[in-house]
């Protein structure tokens, strides 16, 4: 049985100019130790998809869905209070700001015993040492001071060290990590992201990687899921998706890579996705696609087979070509 199971996930939000759907039509399946990212463009509903599940979404928000399932339990007939015995027991998330996300008027310490009080059994004591066994976990040094230390106190690295802790205090089934390296620079990225799959090997908990950071992507994952629009339009295994992308975003986004680059000007991809008041009647990447024709501007793709990567293509592609290159001329 898989862990985390969703289909036809759609999240709409109303606004003063009329209702926008940021979520389309998601399918996410998370197995047991399974370690997968969800990569595209901001604007692509990766964030969102995933804040839907944690139950995290404002009153604006409409969230439906065939299914959605999380370690058995269906997490659409629950109440706000039996969610929160799973969210941040069972359910963790590293947001991708930690120093908006941490509470500036409370410890560090304090935040991570936080969650023990509320989901665990562990006295003061047992709170205090388990929160110091955390710190020495992801890597933060004297831990027993850097407990009383505010938010304002650290730097980034060490205040995502800290969020990773609090996600961390109950030993979670499934870890969700929303860019957890985008405000920090290189070289603690590298740790930040070394930290997290040793975690994840150690721990045996099932990881998603939020990005849109293709190099993380290769180095990091098993398995890729590629949004673009609210919509999946890619499912592959890493190896496979970098060696032969079967949709024409996955293959622009891989171009774009300067470490591909075969020119001297980088890549690029025309064009923006496509908001509330500008999205396309047909395919919603056509207007970016250098094989799109008319038949993809007027009729919704449909999700091609395993073998082609779900791609959702009316011509999807085969080592950088279309399948049907007399249609997509």
């Amino acid at each position: 049985m898989p862990l985390l199971e969703i289909r036809n996930l759609s999240v709409e939000f109303s606004t003063t100019s009329g209702k926008f759907r940021a979520v389309d039509g998601i399918d996410v399946t998370v197995e047991p130790n399974d370690l997968m990212a969800i990569v595209g463009e901001s604007g692509s509903g990766k964030s969102v998809s995933m804040l839907a599940v944690m139950g995290l979404l404002p009153w604006t928000a409409t969230i439906t869905a065939d299914v959605m399932a999380f370690n058995g339990h269906d997490l659409r007939d629950m109440t706000a209070k039996q969610r929160r015995r799973i969210i941040g027991r069972d359910m963790s998330m590293i947001f991708q700001e930690p120093m908006s996300s941490l509470n500036p008027c409370f410890t560090v310490g304090f935040q991570i015993k936080e969650s023990l009080k509320k989901h665990t059994d562990l006295d003061r004591k047992g709170r205090q040492n388990r929160a110091i066994e955390l710190m020495q976990l992801v890597g933060i040094p004297a831990p027993e001071k850097r407990l009383n230390a505010f938010p304002h106190q650290l730097s980034g690295g060490m205040s995502q060290r800290a969020m990773i802790a609090m996600a961390l205090a109950c030993e979670p089934k499934l870890l969700i990590a929303d860019e957890p390296t985008t405000a920090l620079d290189v070289t603690i990225q590298a740790q930040i992201l070394e930290l997290l799959t040793s975690l994840q090997e150690e721990t045996g908990m099932a990881l998603i990687l939020i990005t849109h950071d293709m190099g993380v992507v290769a180095e990091t994952v098993r398995r890729v899921q590629v949004q673009y629009a609210g919509q999946k339009v890619e499912e592959q295994e890493v190896g496979a998706l970098f060696d032969d992308p079967h949709h024409p975003y996955t293959a622009a986004l891989l171009a774009a890579l300067p470490e591909r680059a075969t020119e001297r000007r980088l890549p690029t991809i025309p064009g923006v996705v496509p908001g509330q008041f500008d999205r396309p009647q047909g395919c919603l990447f056509s207007p970016r696609c250098r094989f799109a024709n008319a038949h993809c501007k007027a009729v919704e793709p449909v999700q091609a087979s395993p073998e082609m990567g779900l791609a959702l293509c009316h011509y999807p592609l085969s080592h950088g070509e279309p399948t049907n290159r007399e249609k997509a001329s």
